[in-house]
């Protein structure tokens, strides 16, 4: 008999535990390897792995940046060589009320990328920069996506996720009251510029699969590097 008790009062407990547990992952969809991204969830632990994945699905990562009330629309696929060339490419939008542009203008990365700096400057960068200087940001400045170049523009070696447009090279940020804040000049400038950069750039490690800043190496000395390289559903992520 106090065995059978024993026995009840166990299962109970479990049960208890797998309706927990099963509420728990309905409450956090994005911290989950197998559930269906959707930009709409928070950012979480699987984020960056799924908007990774998306190189391969450029049908549902349109569709989600529709979905999403982005700007972005297609471009024509380019192929430069063997191993250079997109056929995912979203032109990135002029900017909107909630939505910084780029700068330059005519901006093209692959979907994932788009997909990935909607999020960031939603989630990260607007929230940092009221946060910091009491103004929102209205143009991102950048370096550029796509590149057919090998890493450090080697003649050998692996080719760089510019070489896909895989990735983007940002360089600074505009405010809408019309200061700038530069990652040449402000990675290790006053309080409020440097705090900015660096939590902008710790917000694109849940974002993007690799992040490199001045603080990886010399040749980052001047920009945040963002890709989304797919490393699988286990993949490493950097972020220096």
């Amino acid at each position: 008999m106090r065995r059978a008790v024993l026995w009840f009062i166990l299962l109970s407990l479990l049960a208890v535990a797998v309706i927990e547990l099963r509420a728990w992952f309905d409450r956090h969809p994005q911290d989950l390897p197998w559930t269906t991204l959707d930009l709409a969830h928070p950012v979480g632990r699987f984020t960056a792995v799924k908007l990774a994945a998306l190189g391969s699905a450029p049908a549902q990562c349109r569709a989600l940046l529709s979905d999403a009330g982005s700007p972005d629309r297609p471009a024509p696929p380019r192929r430069a060589g063997s191993e250079c060339g997109y056929g995912d490419g979203m032109r990135l939008g002029a900017g909107t009320a909630r939505i910084a542009a780029f700068s330059p203008p005519g901006l093209v990365t692959s979907c994932p990328v788009a997909s990935a700096l909607l999020l960031w400057d939603e989630r990260v960068v607007q929230p940092a920069a009221r946060r910091h200087f009491g103004s929102a940001v209205a143009a991102v400045q950048h370096a550029g996506s796509f590149s057919c170049r090998r890493l450090y523009g080697r003649a050998t070696g692996p080719w760089s996720e510019h070489a896909t447009a895989d990735a983007v090279d940002i360089l600074g940020f505009r405010l809408a009251d019309g200061r700038t804040v530069s990652v040449l000049r402000d990675w290790r400038g006053s309080a409020d510029e440097t705090a900015f950069l660096r939590e902008v750039r710790d917000g694109a490690c849940r974002l993007f699969t690799t992040v490199l800043s001045p603080d990886y190496n010399a040749a980052h000395r001047d920009h945040l590097h963002l890709d989304t390289a797919d490393r699988g559903p286990a993949g490493w992520r950097a972020c220096r």
